[in-house]
């Protein structure tokens, strides 16, 4: 008997493959080096809302930073890499608990350099399937010239929030408010960068030397969706330990599981150079140039589908 929910994503695995060609075609003529990390890492690293799936005494790696960046460690410049990851406890229409993950870095860049690369690589990814400078996602017509929409996340408080920036991490209503306030009305009409993050929620990002308040961290929308979230890297050893000590404390008080420190990532932290790295969700790209609602019309399986053939072997 056919199954009928993989034959009917035929057309959207299809376009899966072109578009990750084009991504390898992007970098390469940008002449960036494709690497390949391991999957399976023995720590990963802390933060409060990214819970890592264990694999024995190691885990899987939520993301392929700490490695990555052990490269730039070690000289290497312009490095990419589209490869799977894991986290644990993400179900819904946006998330999956196995994705594909697109991580790009370069040395001597900062994150506005990052953002530049985007308004490059999407447009050039949207025209090898026949898109052309506008796109339709979620009833929204999305004009895909440069420049793309940007402003900073205390602006966006301004413009979409009852209440400051400031007044929202006093009250622990950040996350809250960016969820249900401010990002269903990103990227509406054009691709808006949100950036300079709260200190707080700045994870490996550097601090501004203008304004140590907030951190060189952006995220990228359309439509309402975040595809993208890109930093200049933190390169102090000891900032990134008090960083993680932080994470775990607030992971220790959510009740969650503590993780060891990555201490060779640390301990080579040293030796990096200014940077800048980005994350970009390829399975949310191809929901957004596809124009479909749920991350499962991108994938060939999603986990239920391969939990139910299991019960079915087990029967």
């Amino acid at each position: 008997m056919k199954n009928w929910q993989l034959a009917r994503r035929k057309t959207a695995l299809h376009r899966r493959a072109e578009i990750i060609q084009e991504i390898r075609h992007f970098f390469i003529h940008q002449d960036y080096l494709e690497v390949e990390t391991p999957q399976r890492i023995p720590a990963p690293a802390p933060e409060s809302y990214i819970d890592a799936i264990p694999s024995g005494d190691w885990y899987l790696q939520a993301s392929p930073e700490l490695c990555m960046k052990r490269l730039l460690a070690a000289g290497y410049e312009k490095i990419f890499q589209i490869c799977h990851c894991w986290r644990g406890k993400e179900r819904g229409s946006q998330h999956i608990p196995e994705f594909t993950l697109l991580e790009w870095y370069r040395m001597g860049a900062d994150y506005r350099s990052l953002m530049e690369e985007c308004e490059l690589l999407i447009p050039a990814v949207a025209r090898s399937i026949g898109l052309g400078e506008e796109m339709v996602f979620r009833d929204y017509v999305v004009d895909l010239t440069r420049p793309w929409e940007a402003f900073s996340v205390r602006q966006a408080f301004q413009r979409y929030a009852g209440c400051s920036m400031e007044e929202a991490l006093e009250k622990d209503l950040f996350d809250e408010t960016m969820v249900h306030e401010i990002e269903p009305k990103l990227g509406r009409e054009k691709p808006t960068f949100l950036y300079d993050y709260p200190a707080q929620r700045g994870a490996l990002a550097r601090l501004k030397p203008e304004d140590a308040t907030v951190a060189e961290r952006f995220e990228l929308y359309i439509g309402g969706l975040e595809l993208a979230n890109g930093f200049s890297e933190l390169v102090d050893p000891e900032e990134q330990r008090r960083r993680f000590e932080k994470e775990n404390e607030n992971r220790r008080l959510m009740g969650k599981a503590i993780y060891s420190f990555p201490e060779k990532f640390l301990s080579e932290l040293k030796e990096m150079l200014p940077a800048a790295g980005i994350a970009l969700g390829v399975d949310r790209l191809l929901m957004v140039l596809l124009n479909v609602p749920s991350i499962d019309d991108v994938v060939a399986f999603t986990p239920e589908e391969l939990q139910s053939q299991m019960i079915g072997v087990l029967e």
